[in-house]
């Protein structure tokens, strides 16, 4: 699976000139937390929603709500943007993309096609890649079971389980308690419970 299978798209972006407080009504409309930031087309910065909401004023401000709004008009997105943007492409693996933000701790990441934002790949889209991935809104009987971590393991289970009648809704394969364990998930349906602990 490629980001642009997932991707968000049409992208909402907005201009460096545009004033914070429209951005962040933009986004409250949109349900939206970030937006790449783009200036005759081109990518030049993106802003999030916690960008938007450290340039506002803190509640223990002394300023008159006045004052307050005449300050805030003049902070324009290219005052509080991030410029250098970490992007994507259509075909990065998704799971480089939820690397990429994992390490970095950043939510989101446009996607590019040369040099034009087609589109957004948040965490929220990988939300619903893992929810997908492990068979969230599917009916069957989850397992969860540690495996020794060596060829053939795997294939005398989904054989076994095959065997017994049961159909592989979603399947997950994870990191054991050590180096010689795998911790194996999968949900079934068309055999019950009690079977597939007789089987395994």
């Amino acid at each position: 699976m490629f980001v642009g299978d997932r991707m968000s798209r049409p992208v909402i972006s907005v201009s460096p000139d545009d004033p914070i407080n429209d951005v962040l009504a933009m986004f409250k409309k949109e349900h939206i937390r970030r937006a790449p930031v783009l200036k005759d087309g081109k990518l030049v910065g993106i802003v999030s929603e916690r960008d938007l909401l450290n340039a506002s004023p803190s509640s223990a401000t002394t300023l008159s709500v006045w004052e307050i709004n005449y300050l805030i008009s003049k902070v324009k997105i290219k005052n509080v943007m991030t410029k250098k943007v970490t992007t994507v492409t259509r075909d990065t693996p998704i799971e480089e993309a939820a690397r990429i933000m994992a390490d970095k701790k950043i939510g989101g990441l446009p996607v590019m096609d040369s040099d034009r934002v087609v589109g957004m790949i948040t965490e929220t889209d990988l939300f619903k890649v893992f929810l997908e991935l492990m068979g969230a809104r599917d009916k069957g009987v989850r397992v969860t079971a540690s495996i020794e971590d060596k060829p053939g393991e795997l294939a005398k289970i989904t054989k076994a389980i095959a065997n017994a009648g049961g159909d592989f809704v979603s399947f997950g394969f994870f990191s054991g308690e050590d180096a010689s364990t795998k911790i194996l998930t999968f949900k079934v349906e068309g055999i019950k419970q009690a079977d597939i602990k007789s089987v395994l």
